[in-house]
């Protein structure tokens, strides 16, 4: 068996360690320093565990990509955990509102689906970012920037400089998952891998973490639909 994979390397990792991404893709995390032999080395000492991890269908198994919903009016998409009516309404502007209902502009025709991604990722950047720096002052960390990102297969990530990226769909999850998602990337800035001590860092800063992360697990491709 064949296991490809990429490297990722960082000066504040201390040993190797192995994901796997939804889209059965492996990484390894290592040091700066670790030569590509003891990365193949670990690799190969792991293949049997790759091999079971990327065989668990229910995580890994390629989906196709949600459809999602026409965006008619009596239709409901979520935000926040909430599901709320849209009604599409006439006029000239261009951009959806929302007044406990989304107001999707029939101009926009059938680029209404492209307009509620628009509110989407503009929702994002007000709502989340601005927890991000508020929950790395209650952690004492500092960070070099946070970004909405689309990403298909990462609610989150923490890169080698520090950056904190977050998917553009959580703002269709209950807050207490965002928190979560918030919590477990700024935690890589204190702890780079999933040890006890990082998840207990995570649960310091996200009480609802097992909550969360059974959330994800059972919605989380509510998440990806196309809007």
């Amino acid at each position: 068996m064949d296991t490809k994979y990429s490297v990722r390397r960082s000066s504040k990792r201390a040993k190797v360690t192995i994901t796997i991404e939804r889209d059965r893709t492996v990484v390894v995390h290592a040091p700066s320093h670790a030569s590509d032999e003891a990365i193949a080395r670990v690799v190969e000492a792991k293949r049997q565990w790759i091999y079971e991890k990327r065989r668990n269908r229910q995580k890994y198994t390629r989906r196709p990509h949600p459809p999602g919903k026409e965006l008619v009016s009596g239709e409901s998409v979520l935000y926040l955990g909430r599901r709320y009516r849209i009604e599409v309404v006439e006029g000239e502007a261009a951009c959806v509102r929302f007044d406990q209902r989304f107001l999707v502009p029939a101009s926009r025709g059938s680029r209404k689906k492209g307009a509620m991604r628009e509110w989407y990722i503009a929702r994002a950047k007000k709502k989340i970012l601005p927890r991000v720096v508020e929950r790395a002052r209650e952690l004492g960390v500092s960070f070099g920037h946070a970004r909405i990102v689309d990403n298909r297969y990462r609610w989150g990530s923490c890169t080698v400089r520090d950056n904190i990226n977050l998917n553009w769909r959580l703002i269709k999850a209950p807050m207490f998952v965002i928190d979560y998602v918030i919590a477990h990337e700024l935690a890589h800035l204190l702890e780079p891998n999933h040890t006890p001590r990082f998840w207990s860092i995570v649960k310091t800063q996200a009480p609802a973490m097992e909550k969360a992360r059974g959330w994800l697990k059972e919605h989380g491709e509510l998440l990806e639909e196309e809007v």
